[in-house]
């Protein structure tokens, strides 16, 4: 019986987990332009650690865990993460999201050993305009490890894309055309505000104008029965691939959240747009038994805040940047 419940009732059922702050790219969205101060490696919760935390989060009724970073795939030996944590009873879905650099080695690997779920964030199908976004050359690593995935079987293979005013909104409906003869989901991910990640409500797209952009030229039937899912998810007639949204700023999902987030140095988050309450990491290495463990997230989930503040306010709203909170 699930038992991370909320005063507001919400179960709560996925759990994010970043196992590094590290990563590969400097995407202006998610890594402030100055840099961050690195995590030294002691104070980043080992795989031991983790696969013991994601334990007690499966019993308290977590069914579904995603990797996250940074960049995942940096971390050394990631398969020996992927295969314990896939060994976890009651885990019904394992995911990862991944920039997708390194994937073209691994991915098998990684298929192997027990992912199930994969998303590659890519924001833009133009190499020059990679190179603005991310500050690095590996546009065709990326194109590569996405097909990589794919071959891999990955079905549907997942594409997170962060939509910017003026910047890659152009390119809407080229992500559409992407899909029509792959087994890709776009998702098209509201821009969001995270600590001097340059957002602003005029570098906005909403998913209503997105969506809108979408209809002028193709169908889309919504999928039914989307209960605690994020995404809005739509299918077009004739399309191997399908398209997603995730509306964070203009159509919030608060109310129906069902999702917490572990940090890469163990920190526990029940909202992405508040503060840490809890280091599940100096609790683990203070020889706290599991059941205390427990107790202390059951009481830190309980008083959930019951939805994150407006879109407008957010940007003044004390926080971490994206990179430090895990994707």
């Amino acid at each position: 019986m699930n038992k991370l419940i909320d005063r507001y009732g919400r179960i709560h059922t996925y759990l994010r987990i970043s196992v590094t702050d590290r990563c590969n790219l400097r995407c202006t969205y998610c890594m402030p332009k100055e840099g961050i101060e690195w995590k030294q490696k002691e104070d980043i919760l080992t795989f031991e650690e983790i696969i013991r935390l994601a334990k007690i989060f499966t019993e308290l009724g977590i069914k579904k865990i995603r990797i996250t970073g940074g960049e995942p795939t940096v971390r050394k030996d990631l398969e020996n993460l992927i295969e314990g944590l896939a060994r976890l009873s009651g885990l019904e879905t394992l995911a990862m999201t991944s920039n997708g650099i390194l994937l073209k080695d691994k991915v098998s690997i990684y298929k192997r050993a027990g992912l199930k779920v994969l998303n590659i964030s890519l924001d833009t199908l133009k190499e020059k305009r990679f190179r603005e976004v991310t500050f690095r050359d590996n546009f065709n690593d990326v194109i590569e490890g996405l097909n990589a995935s794919l071959h891999a079987g990955f079905n549907p293979l997942k594409v997170n894309v962060v939509v910017m005013k003026n910047f890659n909104d152009d390119e809407i409906l080229d992500f559409v055309d992407f899909v029509k003869d792959k087994p890709i989901n776009i998702r098209f991910i509201e821009y969001m505000p995270f600590t001097d990640n340059g957002w602003g409500v005029s570098k906005l797209v909403s998913y209503f104008d997105i969506r809108e952009k979408i209809q002028s030229k193709y169908d889309l039937i919504p999928v039914l029965n989307q209960s605690n899912n994020v995404a809005k998810d739509f299918l077009i007639p004739g399309f191997l691939g399908s398209v997603s949204f995730i509306t964070s700023m203009s159509d919030s999902f608060c109310g129906t959240c069902n999702r917490v987030r572990i940090t890469a140095d163990g920190l526990l988050k029940s909202c992405l747009f508040y503060q840490p309450e809890l280091s599940l990491r100096d609790m683990l290495r203070s020889g706290v038994n599991d059941e205390i463990i427990k107790e202390t997230i059951l009481g830190v989930i309980y008083e959930k805040k019951e939805g994150h503040p407006h879109m407008q306010d957010l940007k003044q709203h004390e926080n971490q940047p994206m990179i430090q909170i895990g994707g």
